[in-house]
């Protein structure tokens, strides 16, 4: 009865320790690399059109998680391989397993159990290690898949607002190019587009524009935040219904207003784009996904 104990004991081990690691597929080509030229590519077209294309910078975000998230795999695949590897040479240093000596009746009952047991372990860890290592293959090819097409997204997003040169080009032309004066440091079409605002709107939460240092249009006294609520709180009941008001009503007069896109609930609309609304992915949180305030850009 031990014998045949031992027998299937030893089958089970040398099967296990004989499992080939599963192969990963092929890398892809640099994704990373043209995810960077691609984010060049957008920063000159921000700049070239004179503000952030909040479409853009959608598709770049999502490019760049999911970018990460393939590099990140890669890094854990790479791990569970130096592992199975090891575990390989920790079985080599143990030794072979003796199958005969196993199957003899005079082997000392308590080394046949200790080498039995000894590799029993060094086997599941390796089963173990080995299943981790296919479901990171699997999903390391999912990730790198998904990287690929956000990356080709932007790459579209690219060509497609490089096209709409001309048109935003004629935008720039008919608004000009303002820089900031007085003390409040805005530019005179801010400036007129935020009394218009107050004019209109009650602000119970206050509002803000010029942040000094800021690399997008607050920092160069374009932009306006009108609190929908205290910060920090998702806008509800009559405040959302204000923001609602306002957002149109920016939409209404944007053209004599001179506006170049507006943000509020986790949407954009931007002029330069063709307008209608368009969602905006999650950047975190409710100030970040704008449910507390409209933020509205001019030209």
């Amino acid at each position: 009865m031990r014998s045949g104990r031992f027998a299937v004991l030893a089958a089970v081990l040398v099967a296990l320790l004989a499992t080939p690691l599963p192969q990963a597929a092929e890398a892809d080509p640099d994704t990373q690399a043209k995810l960077r030229k691609l984010t060049r590519d957008a920063a000159a077209l921000n700049k070239l059109y004179r503000g952030k294309i909040e479409s853009l910078e959608d598709t770049r975000l999502a490019a760049k998680k999911a970018a990460d998230r393939a590099t990140s795999l890669k890094a854990q695949l790479a791990r569970a391989e130096a592992e199975v590897s090891q575990i390989a040479q920790s079985t080599y240093i143990a030794g072979p397993l003796d199958i005969s000596r196993l199957l003899s009746l005079n082997v000392e009952p308590d080394k046949a159990l200790g080498q039995a047991a000894k590799m029993t372990h060094l086997s599941d860890e390796r089963t173990n290690r080995l299943n981790q290592v296919r479901e990171l293959i699997a999903n390391a090819d999912k990730a790198r898949k998904a990287a690929r097409g956000k990356v080709d997204a932007l790459q579209k997003d690219i060509n497609k607002m490089k096209a709409k040169r001309r048109d935003v080009e004629k935008l720039l032309a008919k608004y000009g190019f303002q820089t900031p004066t007085g003390g409040a440091g805005l530019t005179p079409r801010m400036i007129s587009v935020r009394d218009e605002v107050l004019r209109n709107f009650p602000m119970p939460y206050n509002y803000g524009c010029l942040r000094p240092g800021d690399p997008g249009e607050h920092g160069k006294g374009r932009a306006c935040d009108f609190m929908m609520s205290s910060g920090g709180r998702m806008a509800s009941g009559a405040d959302a219904d204000r923001g609602d008001a306002l957002a149109q009503w920016l939409i209404d007069n944007g053209n004599r207003l001179g506006v170049m896109y507006i943000i509020w609930k986790q949407r954009y609309y931007d002029i330069r784009t063709g307008g209608g609304w368009d969602p905006m992915s999650d950047r975190g949180g409710t100030t970040a996904n704008h449910w507390d305030h409209v933020h509205v850009s001019v030209f």
